[in-house]
């Protein structure tokens, strides 16, 4: 049985928790920032935990995190 190759797209977008969580940052935030509030923005900074039904998939494309 071959090793099974994790997708590089989503390893560097997620990260796990220790309690096996997938944690993300939000989006929303790379460009066209002057019609976004300063506290719209601030919040976006923050990293949040994935939504439960998408990690299932997300553990599934990152068999080794």
């Amino acid at each position: 049985m071959p090793k099974m190759k994790t997708k590089r797209a989503a390893a560097k977008r997620f990260q796990v928790t220790g309690t096996g969580k997938l944690k993300r940052m939000k989006a929303y935030k790379s460009h066209i920032l002057t019609k976004k509030t300063r506290k719209n923005k601030r919040n976006l900074r923050k990293a949040t935990i994935a939504d439960p039904t998408n990690a299932k998939v997300m553990k599934k494309i990152l068999p080794y995190m």
